[in-house]
């Protein structure tokens, strides 16, 4: 569609793809990382590139570390404020997936400026800055630029002492996995961009997209929480297995405890998918077993493990016996305790990590 021809009302006509469905496939993004070589590893750098992890993590003393993160995208939603707010959750969420507060922001902005009203530019900025008052989080600034296709969303500095730093690498066998946020989203975008999603569809995805995973910090105090993570762009079946890779366990994953909204399960019956969800197939689907699936139901299965999840859900690998008190964090910061899907195991000697679906 040529640009005279998009409606500035209408932000996702601008976007190839959007939210975090425009993520770089995990095997495309694999391939292009192991050309970079290698750089300096000092010791205060907690948490680097290793292990695919949501953010990067410095010592600065004994007792506080820097949390350094940036996330943006392509339009996910049509409204320009709800765009801004979503992306700023978004971005804010590495800090939490780390155990960490987030402090302040700058924000990532890219606008074919000649194209959209400069009014709808200025509500994409006013959704953001109102994201980050609401988290605390100070919007010192940021960069901005001239696009083809509308980009926003920000750079994160937080704190988190190094005793209570979560990362993705630290599930041991025998945690329960709970996951923060149903599944879903994806399904919705793609609905949007399409013409098929209802005005209660509509709210149920800025509901979720704009939950800031504030219980992060309060989780990272938790002995019993050994590894979190955000589920986002990948699916929950891509992140998982970085989880899994990170600390070399398995994971089993009972496809009947997934979380997933009703409209997105409706519209996932009449066939509307991200093309993300078949590129994150593409790139991990051979180290995610569905054979204890129905085979009737191991297509839908599939969709919504690899879902692209904008702003998703916490992933939690913890205790059995810390399971109480992470559903009462997750419930006192976002009114629901979360969902319990799964278990981490041992892996066998040799053997590629895996998630295992029943």
């Amino acid at each position: 569609m040529s640009s005279e021809a998009r409606d500035p009302n209408r932000l996702t006509q601008w976007a190839h793809g959007g939210g975090c469905g425009c993520k770089i496939a995990p095997a495309v993004l694999q391939r292009l990382l192991a050309q970079v070589p290698a750089h300096l590893m000092p010791p205060e750098l907690l948490v680097g590139t290793a292990t695919s992890d949501d953010a990067a993590v410095y010592r600065l003393r004994d007792d506080l570390a820097l949390v350094a993160t940036t996330d943006f995208f392509t339009p996910v939603v049509d409204d320009a404020y709800d765009f801004g707010a979503i992306a700023a959750t978004n971005a804010l969420s590495d800090v939490y997936a780390m155990g960490g507060e987030p402090l302040l922001a700058l924000a990532l902005v890219g606008m074919p400026v000649n194209q959209l009203p400069h009014e709808v530019i200025g509500r994409v900025l006013q959704g953001g800055a109102d994201v980050c008052r609401q988290a605390g989080v100070v919007l010192a600034g940021g960069h901005s630029i001239d696009t083809v296709e509308p980009i926003y969303g920000l750079a994160a500095i937080g704190t988190v002492h190094p005793a209570r730093l979560k990362t993705n690498a630290g599930a041991q066998p025998g945690d329960v996995l709970v996951l923060g946020k149903p599944l879903g989203i994806g399904v919705l975008s793609a609905a949007l961009k399409k013409g098929l999603l209802s005005a209660d569809g509509y709210q149920e995805m800025r509901r979720w997209t704009t939950l800031l995973n504030r219980a992060g910090a309060a989780l990272g105090a938790l002995p019993g929480v050994h590894a979190m993570t955000d589920v986002t762009g990948f699916g929950l079946a891509g992140h998982l297995l970085e989880v899994c890779r990170a600390a070399a366990v398995q994971a089993t994953v009972q496809a009947r405890a997934l979380p997933v909204l009703p409209i997105s399960r409706a519209l996932l019956a009449q066939g509307v998918a991200t093309g993300a969800a078949g590129r994150n197939w593409a790139s991990y689907g051979d180290a995610v077993d569905l054979g204890a699936v129905a085979a009737d139901e191991r297509g839908a299965v599939q969709a919504i493990l690899t879902d692209p999840q904008t702003s998703g859900g916490l992933l939690v690998a913890c205790a059995p016996q810390a399971l109480d008190a992470v559903q009462a964090a997750l419930a006192a910061a976002q009114g629901q305790p979360g969902w319990v899907i799964g278990r981490v195991e041992a892996l066998p000697p040799g053997a590629p990590a895996t998630v295992r679906v029943v």
